[in-house]
Order: C-alpha cells, then structure tokens, then sequence
C-alpha cells in the first residue's frame, strides 16, 4: 500500500462527506462513484495529492485520505470476526511484538491481526500463521496483500492444526513470541511450550470467562510458564466541542480477553502466589462442550466465504499494480 505521494489507480481510498459518513473506494480509470447526493469521477482524484476536497456533481464536498491501518481491517473483506485494531495495539505491545522477531500466529482469521504482527515484525523477521481452512487462508492472503502492495517477505501461512504441525516446521526453543486467537488455546500449550525459547511470551485472546480460565489453569498446569496475567481494554470516545465536552454514548467495550505468560527455563520452577485450593475442576464433559455454537459464534456459510475471499483478491491485485505504478513513476 503506497503510504504517500498522489493517488494513483488502483489504490483505496477513504471518502468523508460533510455529514461525517465514510464510504471506501478503489481507483480506477474511467470510474465514477455515485451515491443518492450525486457523483464524481475517479479520474478526479488520480493524481491529486492525499487530503483534497473534491465537489461532487451535487455541490457535496468530499474528504479524501488514504485508509489507516484501522480504518482497513473494519472494511475489509472478512469470513471471520477480526480482531480489533484496540486489542491488535495491545497484543502487540504485551507481548514485546519486535523487528525481526520470529512469531507464530494461530488462527489466522480474516488477516487483521497479521497485518498488525508483520508491521511489528518488519521485513526482516518471520510470521508464520497457521489456519485449519484454506478458506479463511485465501482471505487473510488476499488483505495482507493488499495492506502491503503484494507478498509479504516476512509471512508464511501453514494449513492445518498447530498443535499437530507445529513440531514438524520449527525447531525447538526456535520461536520468539506466541500468539493464540483460537477457540481452545489449552490445546496447543505443549507444542508452543515446547518451540518458544526460554523468556519467548505467549499471548492468547479470548472471547469468554469460560476460555480465559481454561487458558489460564492450562498454563500453570504445563509448568514451564510463568504466573500468567490477563486482562482486555476499552475504549471510549469522547465529544469535545466548544464547552460540550462529554463521553460518547456507544463505546468499543469488551471484544476479548488478552493472557500472557513468559517462557521459563527448562527446569525451573514457577513462582506462584500462594492461593487456596480450588473445589472445582474440569471435567472431561466440560472438554467436549467447547464448540463454536456453545460461545455464540455465527456459522459462517461456504457462499460467503468464497465472496469475501474472490473480493480480497482482487483487490490484493488491484493494490499490486498500484504499486508496481508507483514503482515505474519514480
């Protein structure tokens, strides 16, 4: 994605009317965009620099801006929940995200958390995500590519389970950092356990009570982790004009729950605070009950996935060829 310079074709860009309403367009030649308050034409903005106030055929004046980081994971095309740009920012700082950082990702999604990783990561480290369909895989390829202009030098994806292939791609004590978004996390403690090096973080994210607690009671469990911390963020708005100053009425509140943990040396012992002994347990039924139904996620249908992976791709080349664009002009 060219992040300066003056619009070219192909690129998305973010309109804003006087209104405040955001539409997301991409540039193309001959094109035009219309809405119920008129229109204008592509060819309007291509070449005109980032920030210019445009009129449309109805008088309307338009903001124009390329989209941030934030703006894009929250119109991109999508076949699972993203992860929010609030909690994107927090992983990555909880868990020491650093460039040229060697990260293992599970539960790839719709791409928004490995675009965050890889800008952390730089051109210089190493993302490998792993995703058990090949749906979700070409979605997340097809944003990732277009966040970047094309292939990301740093990124590998690796279809299947991670507690079962983990071992098989990366040696020991190989890896830096961890980060689980994933409906069972317990279930890969050992393999990340075992390929994180000593002091490597790991970093799960969590819908639920339910999850944060099985998470948490798998880490002091394994041994090899330190005490784990958790905790989730919220983010409120605030009106502020003239003496009008105000919270919002609608805020972003809980979307998960974020549980660290660091890497103990082989060997060592972890140092836990001294709490009364727990009644409860979990039982093999309460295994068996963690279903994407029984979290309240939504089924998503193989229609809708083959969409959204067909208009992620697309506009991964679109993104391509204003690159390359950029590349020749200079």
């Amino acid at each position: 994605m060219n992040r300066r310079g003056p619009f070219r074709i192909g690129e998305r860009v973010q309109l804003t009317d006087e209104r405040g309403k955001i539409s997301t367009i991409t540039l193309a030649a001959g094109g035009e965009y219309h809405s119920h308050r008129g229109y204008f034409k592509h060819d309007e903005l291509i070449g005109a620099p980032e920030g210019t106030v445009i009129e449309n055929s109805e008088g309307l004046k338009i903001q124009t801006m390329r989209p941030l980081y934030r703006d894009f994971v929250l119109s991109m095309p999508r076949g699972a929940a993203v992860v929010y740009p609030k909690d994107a920012g927090q992983i990555v700082t909880m868990a020491d995200i650093f460039p040229g950082a060697r990260v293992i990702e599970a539960g790839v999604g719709s791409g928004a958390l490995s675009i965050s990783l890889l800008r952390a990561i730089g051109d210089f480290g190493h993302l490998r995500s792993f995703e058990r369909r090949e749906e979700f895989a070409e979605i997340a390829r097809g944003n990732v590519e277009t966040m970047f202009g094309g292939p990301h030098p740093a990124w590998e994806i690796t279809l299947g389970d991670l507690a079962e292939t983990l071992g098989e791609v990366e040696e020991p004590a190989s890896v830096d950092r961890a980060v689980l978004d994933m409906l069972a996390p317990w279930e890969c403690i050992d393999a990340v356990a075992t390929a994180l090096a000593p002091g490597g973080v790991i970093i799960c994210y969590v819908a639920t009570v339910t999850q944060l607690s099985r998470t948490a009671e798998a880490l002091r469990a394994d041994g090899r982790f330190t005490e784990p911390e958790s905790h989730e963020t919220m983010v409120r708005g605030w009106h502020v004009e003239g003496l009008a100053v105000r919270p919002d009425h609608r805020m972003v509140a809980h979307t998960g729950f974020l549980i660290t943990a660091r890497r103990l040396a082989d060997g060592a012992v972890r140092l836990a605070p001294k709490r009364r002994a727990s009644k409860t347990e979990f039982s093999q039924e309460d295994m068996n009950a963690w279903s994407p139904a029984a979290l309240g996620e939504r089924n998503v249908s193989d229609r809708k996935l083959r969409r959204a992976a067909k208009d992620a791709l697309n506009l991964a080349e679109k993104s391509a060829i204003s690159t390359e664009a950029a590349h020749e002009s200079e």
